[in-house]
């Protein structure tokens, strides 16, 4: 997959293909049923296929008040999803305040038709864009006969009785309810990061964990979680704190792994963690000994969950 950073970097062949637009945060079945529908159209009439995206996202330009505004995936891991779907194309262009005021217009015009020359545009059902978001399906149903292109709006996608969105599955994570947000995302929801140095408090317990620094403002509630972590293409199982120690008056917010079973040294290497299931919630006990015996049991729920 070829990922292009702003409109300009558009290479002069790059035309007649087959376009969807969106911001894709997370890259749910939702947004993988559009690429689906986009590639086994093109793919017959030999045309690539091409994903328009913005960084950041608008939103946190357009409302930086509103802050944390918090996404799903990274921009890497974005990258990464949208290579494993088999998209030939990713295009990144930039927004700030200056580009907020591109009409709905000037953008098919100038990307999509100049840029482009689009066949076919796919969007979700609910899909805006341009300024004051006049740019709707009806809006490029009428471009689309002016210029040229054809258009289609997908149908919301649901798992269930659920309809997909990013906003629900945010929503989800948010209360901790990792084991919906896996349904609605189409794996679990993960955090990655660099192990680093810890107080070694697991250590000392007996339980030694591994510490690491996250990339992602998106976090569940402070508890305690079952996961399954990815170490060098190694696949291992763990339990997962997120909180502040209370048992041991930390008050610094830390995300701590124990993986089952393993005891290397891995400060420096990059431990992606999945969230299978939360077990409880942070609790200050009124001894290491109380902790420790909490920690037992989680360790054996964990492994029930996850080895079933």
């Amino acid at each position: 997959m070829d990922v292009i950073h702003g409109c300009e970097n558009i290479p002069a062949d790059l035309k007649d293909v087959f376009v969807t637009i969106g911001n894709f945060d997370g890259i749910h079945p939702g947004h993988r049923h559009i690429f689906q529908k986009m590639g086994q159209e093109a793919l017959p009439e030999g045309r690539k296929t091409v994903v328009i995206s913005f960084e950041p996202h608008p939103k946190m330009v357009l409302h930086p008040e509103r802050r944390p505004f918090y996404l799903i995936s990274t921009a890497e891991e974005k990258i990464n999803l949208l290579r494993e779907v088999g998209i030939d194309v990713f295009l990144i262009i930039p927004f700030s305040l200056a580009y907020s005021k591109t009409t709905a217009r000037e953008f098919v015009e100038e990307t999509l038709w100049k840029k482009l020359h689009i066949r076919k545009i796919i969007i979700g059902h609910d899909y805006t864009f341009g300024r004051d978001r006049k740019g709707s399906e009806a809006f490029l149903a009428a471009e689309g006969k002016r210029l040229g292109f054809t258009v289609e709006a997908m149908n919301a996608f649901c798992v269930g009785d659920e309809i997909v969105s990013s906003t629900k599955i945010r929503e989800a994570i948010l209360r901790g309810d990792v084991r919906f947000t896996a349904t609605l995302l189409g794996r679990p929801y993960n955090l990655s990061g660099q192990v680093v140095a810890g107080d070694r408090r697991g250590q000392e317990l007996g339980f030694p964990t591994a510490n690491i620094t996250v990339n992602k403002e998106l976090l569940p509630p402070r508890g305690v979680y079952a996961v399954r972590c990815t170490l060098e293409g190694q696949s291992l199982d763990g339990v997962m704190n997120i909180g502040v120690n209370p048992t041991f008056a930390g008050g610094k917010l830390s995300i701590e792994v124990h993986i089952l079973d393993f005891n290397q040294n891995i400060y420096g290497k990059n431990l992606d963690v999945m969230l299978i299931e939360r077990l409880r919630d942070e609790v200050r006990f009124d001894s290491p000994e109380q902790l420790i015996a909490q920690i037992k049991m989680d360790i054996a729920q964990a492994r029930a969950l996850l080895f079933r």
